[in-house]
């Protein structure tokens, strides 16, 4: 699961820990691990831990989703559209008490072994929590709960492209700067950025209205809500809204720092008008991005 590609809804590698409880991993990389995951009322997540070494994130699709952070368990709830990002070091756990259905995205990034430690619990391997970054609450109650990045439906800050925008859920500037995650809704018409490559960073694309058009390669594929495409490093692509609707999506990319060239762009931009390619390439390399030969 480290190769380039576009998932339909529902499509990935599905691990079941038990009759009741199945995760559905998205994407496996040294950089991002993302699994997708249903929650019904009343489940419970993992015992109080903290990871060394990466950030837990969690972005809600629906219903809501509890999390007690810190040593003392302070209990936040996150209704959809929200992002909870734990950096290392910060005691967290999540449950569902909401009286319905919850469904999220759980990422871990740099990703430490999560995909795989799923692997082992649902093969029956004997398995250690902390060969892969995992790790009961340290004495000194770990690092401070103001650390956690929590932004609702909504929330961040927003940048404006013609008729498309970005809403920043987390940036390189939180945490440690080890992933960044954009609510971006693109115009019909849309053209996307050229072809072009990340050489240090994964991009990846979850679709969450509209179709989105992915270019992998000399490979077009068309995304519908649900979808997600994944992109390593070294993988030419582009993407672009073709239709007659919005597409909204998120855009997660590991590590951070990318997210920061749609600022800039946004400033360049003559007010009312959609983005060139060819502005948009000519900001974006002042960042990981090399246009395709």
């Amino acid at each position: 699961m480290t190769d380039a590609v576009v998932l339909r809804p529902g499509e990935g590698e599905t691990i079941t820990i038990r009759p009741e409880r199945s995760v559905v991993i998205k994407a496996a990389h040294e950089l991002l691990d993302l699994t997708e995951s249903r929650y019904a009322d009343g489940e419970e997540g993992p015992a109080p831990h903290v990871h060394r070494r990466h950030a837990d994130a969690f972005y809600v699709l629906e219903g809501e989703l509890g999390f007690r952070i810190g040593a003392e368990g302070r209990e936040l709830v996150a209704p959809a559209g929200t992002l909870v990002l734990v950096p290392a070091n910060v005691v967290h756990s999540f449950f569902n008490e909401s009286g319905a259905a919850a469904r999220y995205l759980n990422v871990h990034a740099p990703s430490r072994g999560f995909a795989e430690s799923l692997r082992v619990r649902r093969d029956g391997r004997e398995y250690d929590q902390t060969l892969f970054d995992s790790f009961d609450p340290p004495a000194d109650g770990g690092r401070p709960i103001s650390d956690v990045v929590v932004r609702g439906p909504g929330e961040g800050e927003t940048v404006s492209m013609g008729g498309s925008s970005a809403l920043f859920k987390a940036e390189i500037s939180d945490g440690d700067g080890t992933l960044s995650l954009v609510e971006s809704t693109l115009e019909p018409g849309f053209p996307g950025p050229v072809l072009h490559r990340h050489e240090r960073t994964v991009d990846s694309f979850y679709v969450l209205e509209g179709t989105l058009t992915v270019r992998l390669g000399d490979d077009e594929r068309e995304a519908g809500p649900g979808s997600y495409a994944f992109v390593p490093p070294g993988v030419v692509h582009s993407f672009a809204n073709r239709a007659d609707e919005p597409v909204r999506m998120l855009n997660l990319m590991a590590p951070g720092g990318f997210e920061q060239y749609l600022k800039e762009l946004a400033v360049a931009l003559v007010p009312g008008e959609a983005p060139h390619p060819a502005v948009m390439a000519r900001i974006a390399s002042r960042y990981d991005f090399r246009p395709a030969s």
